[in-house]
C-alpha cells in the first residue's frame, strides 16, 4: 500500500481508523476513541491480527517500513490487580 499524502486521509475498510498522511512520514492514526498514535500503535493492537489474504489486502497498515519500529508501550497494558479483600461470608441463618 502506498503512503497517504500529507495532508489527506484515508479510512481503513476492515477497522474504520483514519490514517493522516504527514509531511516527512510518521503518519497519525486517528482512533475511534483516544488521542491519535503510530501505525506502530495501531499495528500492535489491531493490524497483526488479521488472518486471511483478503483482509491484510484491504488493511491500509501491512507495509513495515511505514508503520516502523512497534514499541512496549504501542500494545494494550495488562490489567492492574484489583485487592478486593476477602469474599463475603455466608449468613449462617439465611
Amino acid at each position: 500500500m502506498p503512503s497517504i499524502p500529507p495532508g489527506t486521509r484515508q479510512r481503513c475498510d476492515l477497522c474504520k481508523v483514519e490514517i493522516q498522511g504527514m509531511t516527512g512520514g510518521g503518519d497519525l492514526v486517528h482512533f475511534s476513541m483516544g488521542a491519535p498514535g503510530s501505525r506502530a500503535k495501531l499495528w500492535a493492537r489491531v493490524c497483526q491480527y488479521l488472518r486471511s489474504p483478503e483482509q491484510c489486502a484491504q488493511c491500509l497498515n501491512q507495509d513495515a517500513n511505514l508503520r516502523g519500529t512497534v514499541s512496549s508501550g504501542d500494545y494494550y497494558a495488562e490489567a492492574p490487580v484489583l485487592e478486593l479483600g476477602p469474599p463475603p461470608q455466608a449468613d449462617p441463618l439465611g
